[in-house]
């Protein structure tokens, strides 16, 4: 990445990690999706995320954290749970 502090982005929404957890999505948007990696893998010099929770959840501030949560899943791998919360994602923001 260059010095600009650019975002990575999937499918043209934005991905940021905080420690073991993700985002994906804009807070802008009635919904986001949070990823938690509850295991690793070593591979050579890399850390493999092999499970994976996902929560697809609501954004708006005056809910309680139990509230936000619209569908949740558990996953195989990173790739599985980015792939499925993205469908989630869509088609949530879609209605």
């Amino acid at each position: 990445m260059s010095e600009k502090n650019e975002v990575l982005t999937y499918k043209g929404l934005p991905l940021v990690r905080k420690d073991n957890v993700v985002y994906y999505g804009s807070m802008e948007d009635d919904y986001i999706l949070q990823m938690q990696i509850l295991e690793t893998t070593d591979l050579s010099d890399l850390k493999l995320a092999t499970k994976v929770s996902a929560q697809l959840q609501k954004t708006a501030p005056d809910l309680r954290p139990k509230e936000r949560i619209v569908k949740k899943g558990e996953f195989e791998g990173f790739y599985s749970a980015l792939e499925v919360g993205s469908i989630w994602l869509t088609r949530s923001l879609k209605k």
